[in-house]
């Protein structure tokens, strides 16, 4: 079977299913698993795929996507260019798994698909069950609210609808915009301090890890009063780990887990609090 993936996330998941032989091209952001990647063809970025590319390596299945703003776009040009394809638009952890079987249906490998998806569930389940213990012996307090930023300026956030609300949720924590049923929304910067959050994740998309900056939030004025700021609780957690609905959102819980665990005062791994760190790579 050959495959086209045009998103990062779609191209990992279609490696988590021991599938990465059926690749035959993937978008210009595919970087993982990098060795699988390094020498395939490439169809443009996600949202400027070029369809003729994509057709011309003659795929059983393009794997698509409506996870972002403009992915409809390429998803039309797909469908007018007669290409077989799916695109998934997951907003939950639930739906994160769905894909992940459904993939692996289409490819043949239902199986595996089912191990993966249980995989991941059993991580979040051990991750859950810390957060529950932590909750416990912060009886009483309110769970750390953690603004997570898909861009800086102006600041993206995520809402309910996200994969991200259940990430930060299962490890015990919540964010401003838990309440609102969006998938994300851009948030002028007088409004993120009026909202107070205790902690920011950077998680900045497209921007490589170790080049997000963390002193873009830090020196911000208007956040110069917000709790985050004061106790310096701003943390960069690679957009990978986060922003991408694939297997490797796991990594990204863990990141999390730890965010929660310094807010109260315990020590973190030195890369979340200086990025340049993740230039050595990722563990994902």
């Amino acid at each position: 079977m050959r495959i086209v993936s045009l998103t990062c996330s779609n191209t990992e998941i279609v490696c988590a299913l021991g599938c990465a032989e059926m690749l035959v091209g993937v978008d210009d952001h595919s970087d993982f698993p990098a060795d699988v990647v390094a020498d395939l063809p490439r169809v443009g970025p996600d949202l400027g795929v070029d369809p003729e590319k994509v057709a011309a390596l003659e795929p059983d299945l393009v794997l698509a996507s409506l996870t972002v703003p403009g992915h409809e776009k390429v998803v039309a040009a797909i469908e007018d260019a007669g290409l077989p394809y799916v695109a998934p638009r997951p907003q939950s952890l639930a739906d994160v798994a769905r894909d992940v079987r459904d993939i692996a249906v289409r490819l043949g490998v239902a199986e595996r698909g089912e191990e993966v998806a249980a995989s991941m569930q059993e991580a979040f389940d051990v991750l859950r069950r810390e957060g529950e213990e932590t909750a416990a012996l912060a009886a009483g307090r309110a769970p750390a609210s953690i603004m997570v930023q898909w861009w800086p300026k102006p600041v993206i956030a995520p809402g309910r609808a996200s994969w991200a609300h259940d990430l930060l949720e299962l490890v015990g924590a919540t964010h401003p915009l838990a309440e609102e049923a969006v998938e994300s929304r851009p948030l002028e910067d007088e409004e993120v301090a009026a909202l107070r959050p205790d902690a920011f994740v950077l998680a900045w998309c497209g921007v490589e890890p170790h080049k997000v900056r963390p002193d873009v939030v830090r020196s911000n004025p208007t956040f110069g009063d917000l709790p985050a700021i004061r106790e310096d609780h701003v943390y960069c957690v690679p957009e990978a780990w986060l922003g991408r609905p694939s297997p490797r959102l796991v990594h990204g819980a863990r990141a999390l887990r730890e965010v929660v665990a310094g807010i109260a005062g315990a020590p973190v791994r030195p890369a979340l609090r200086d990025p340049r760190l993740w230039r050595q790579g990722l563990d994902g």
